[in-house]
């Protein structure tokens, strides 16, 4: 691609293609998007190998670009990953459709009956790091709630991202709805992503996966609306009513079951009085955890002094920030200066304590008595999800295919007129 004008051209050119291809869309019935979906996911199952080695390729991409472990965790494929993408595709599959679903209904005393319904928002753009299997998780979302939908995948992503793209339309074309309803921009040029920004008019909504530099570029640049959420910084609170032995295996998991996603947890923060907090941190160094801790915590053997951007910092790495606080209302108040409003996980027995918390935060998720790593659309029971919004407007949470949708009002009469 030679200039910004090339860019811009190709955008133009998948942007107009896509929004023809949402009047097949927003007519395709149920069965027919389901179908499309399954053809998918078929399609997913029977190109394991292809997938596979197309994923080598961008390993291989990855380790020369000096990608960081956390980087290369998200770019990598296995036939278990593959796997969940697959069931993924079916699990959206499966669901309701969105579209022409009744948010609300009334009668008014003239007669009128109005009802508030789904509807696709349009044209949807993705932009994303790494992660191939946003390909195939946007591409689903997308195509439930009668959106088209245009992808740009990371460069180190590329042929993944191709493969997976061409099992997408396979299950478009088979099930009779037009290839141009998924598409992927097929060029690791910068450009492609900035005329994407600017592509006010042809794309309804832009939704960007990926670390702070790429969402803070979206946020900063965009002319089209963002989705978004900037960085994950997610804490847990061990409470003083904390049963010990599961404040152990649940702040493990929240921190080390994979590190490199936006749920993955970056502070622990413990109550003064909870009595076994030398052995939750033994219990992370042990797993590999890099501990930067204040005050008494810092003098726990292996532990390390936190400096004061520890708190407040995404390390998406084995390492993790901690500190005592004052109860429950200092576990609030530290929230509420560092977090980033994506997810906060409190670990305790006590159904007051857990109430306030709930009660004072305004985080996109709260979670009691379990791991942040559960931040997540499939774990939410949506099959896949585009990412965590951590705005407040429109979609928070997960995005999957409800959140993908706007709404319009019907409103019915009998010859009704306004005096």
């Amino acid at each position: 691609m030679k200039d910004m004008d090339d860019a811009t051209q190709l955008i133009g050119r998948m942007a107009s293609t896509a929004r023809d291809a949402t009047v097949a869309l927003r007519e395709a019935s149920a069965e027919r998007k389901h179908a499309a979906l399954i053809g998918a996911a078929e399609a997913v199952r029977l190109s394991m190998s292809d997938i596979l080695q197309a994923n080598i390729k961008d390993l291989e991409f990855g380790r020369e670009k000096g990608l960081s472990r956390a980087m290369m965790d998200r770019l990598t494929l296995t036939e278990d990953r593959i796997h969940d993408i697959e069931n993924g595709l079916r699990t959206v599959a499966e669901q309701p459709d969105p579209v022409g679903s009744v948010i609300a209904e009334w009668d008014r005393p003239n007669g009128l009956h109005i009802q508030r319904v789904r509807t696709p928002i349009g044209v949807i753009g993705v932009i994303y790091e790494s992660r191939p299997n946003v390909t195939a998780d946007a591409g689903a979302l997308a195509l439930k709630s009668g959106n088209a939908v245009i992808l740009r995948g990371g460069s180190e992503g590329l042929n993944s991202s191709l493969a997976l793209h061409a099992c997408m339309v396979r299950g478009l074309v088979a099930a009779g709805l037009p290839a141009e309803a998924i598409q992927l921009v097929p060029t690791r040029d910068r450009a492609a992503v900035s005329a994407m920004l600017q592509a006010q008019g042809l794309i309804d909504v832009i939704i960007p996966r990926g670390g702070k530099g790429l969402v803070g570029l979206v946020q900063r640049e965009a002319r089209v609306p963002v989705f978004a959420h900037l960085e994950g910084i997610c804490h847990v609170y061990v409470d003083r009513d904390a049963d010990p032995e599961t404040a152990v295996q649940v702040v493990l998991n929240a921190k080390t079951r994979r590190t490199g996603i936006c749920g993955a947890a970056e502070c622990l923060l413990i109550d003064r009085d909870y009595p076994q907090s030398e052995t939750l941190i033994r219990a992370l160094l042990d797993a590999g955890v890099e501990v930067r801790a204040e005050g008494a915590l810092a003098d726990i053997s292996g532990a390390t002094k936190a400096n004061p951007e520890d708190f407040g910092h995404e390390f998406l790495d084995m390492i993790m920030a901690a500190r005592t606080v004052d109860g429950v209302e200092g576990a609030i108040e530290h929230i509420r200066r560092y977090g980033s409003q994506h997810t906060e996980s409190i670990l305790t027995a006590n159904d007051k304590t857990a109430a306030r918390f709930f009660d004072a935060l305004d985080s996109a998720i709260l979670i009691r008595n379990a791991s942040t790593q559960f931040a997540d659309g499939g774990e939410f029971g949506m099959g896949a999800e585009i990412g965590i919004a951590t705005g407040k407007l429109h979609a928070r949470g997960p995005v999957g295919a409800e959140q993908l949708t706007s709404f319009k009002y019907l409103v019915t009469g009998n010859g009704t007129i306004r005096p």
